[in-house]
């Protein structure tokens, strides 16, 4: 029987067992220019025995910055940064993708003294933070034609910006209410162009933004997150027939493009879905289950016995846990990890959680 602590071939990259961690937010790039830091180089290497780390969301361009201290990997600066990161979880053994996060109509003028972007001109409802505190979410400009073309550019440069910095694949976030979902979605994407309206068209922007950075990096280092019905950030994926019909024809173009995964985060109440897009995908499927309030605990491991997933992904609790699949391995203990600290701060909360022994 396959358990989650067999290794796995990724794409022809060997992983030491099939946990994996998942990217989180942490806005602690306190370098310059929001470059990844010594600090944030510590963290990550201290959870290298993750088969696989998938690292917080990165912008691939200053506009798609959405959250203060959030790393980016467009510039030289940010590049030479993050190189301190690979090197160190490289050095302890580990695995470890860059996820790029472009927030799209999720950020705020102040952030990056641009206006965010969107697939059409319809603000998010509710606040976003910034350093000046809550602020209203603002209406996105929407992209035009060639705003697209460039922003596809973006996405394709940041994962060969990813590859200079010693990354060994890029993970594209098309999850959780941010620019590539908001493209998929009905009540983020009101274009009536070749880039909106049916599902067909609404997959076009992930589809040749995936094209692209395969081409870019190669199609073997590039992984892709989706979240049908996650309703964060203000997303409406609520009619069942209409989600069916866009992930799948997503899943249907993406499967020939031999991507290294396909990483699903599940909502509430979608298992079939899950089942089904599976089942379609050719590849590796990472999947980060639906727990409620609760974070992912040792029993979604079951989900890898039973071939559910091929990897499982694990939020707070790789967080409060840098040495989790030892844990996992003996079904504990656990830290619980603070809610205070997830967000911004210095090593408390972020480095300072205890190994066992």
């Amino acid at each position: 029987m396959t358990t989650a602590f067999d290794s796995y071939d990724l794409a022809g990259k060997t992983l030491a067992n099939r946990i994996a961690m998942a990217p989180m937010t942490r806005s602690r790039a306190h370098g310059p220019g929001n470059s990844a830091t010594e600090l944030m180089a510590a963290y990550y290497a201290q959870r290298a025995s993750a088969g696989l780390i998938i690292t917080e969301g990165t912008q691939p361009s200053a506009v798609g910055q959405g959250y203060p201290d959030t790393p980016g990997v467009h510039s030289a600066e940010q590049i030479a940064a993050w190189r301190r990161v690979t090197d160190a979880v490289h050095a302890e053994g580990g695995v470890i993708y860059l996820q790029l996060m472009h927030t799209g109509r999720i950020g705020h003028p102040s952030l990056s003294g641009r206006t965010p972007v969107g697939p059409s001109a319809v603000a998010a409802a509710g606040q976003v933070y910034t350093k000046e505190g809550p602020k209203d979410f603002v209406t996105p400009e929407e992209l035009s034609d060639s705003a697209i073309r460039a922003t596809i550019a973006d996405f394709a440069a940041a994962a060969r910006n990813a590859v200079e910095a010693g990354f060994d694949g890029v993970e594209l976030h098309g999850a959780n209410g941010y620019l590539i979902h908001q493209f998929l979605a009905p009540n983020t994407n009101r274009r009536t162009d070749e880039w909106g309206g049916s599902p067909d068209r609404r997959i076009r922007f992930a589809v040749e933004t995936a094209k692209a950075v395969a081409e870019a990096i190669g199609p073997e280092r590039v992984g892709f997150r989706i979240s049908p019905a996650n309703p964060y950030n203000d997303m409406d994926e609520s009619d069942p027939a209409d989600r069916e019909a866009t992930y799948t024809a997503l899943v249907e173009a993406l499967a020939p493009l031999g991507l290294a995964y396909l990483h699903q985060m599940e909502a509430a109440e979608v298992r079939d879905l899950v089942q089904r897009l599976r089942k379609a995908w050719p590849g590796a499927f990472v999947l980060n289950p639906f727990t409620g309030q609760e974070p992912t605990g040792p029993d979604a491991l079951k989900l890898i016995e039973d071939g559910t997933a091929d990897l499982i992904a694990y939020g707070a609790l790789f967080l409060a846990n840098p040495d989790l699949p030892a844990r996992l391995a003996q079904n504990g203990p656990f830290n619980s990890a603070d809610p205070a600290t997830f967000f911004g701060g210095d090593h408390r909360g972020y480095t300072d959680y205890p190994a066992l022994g």
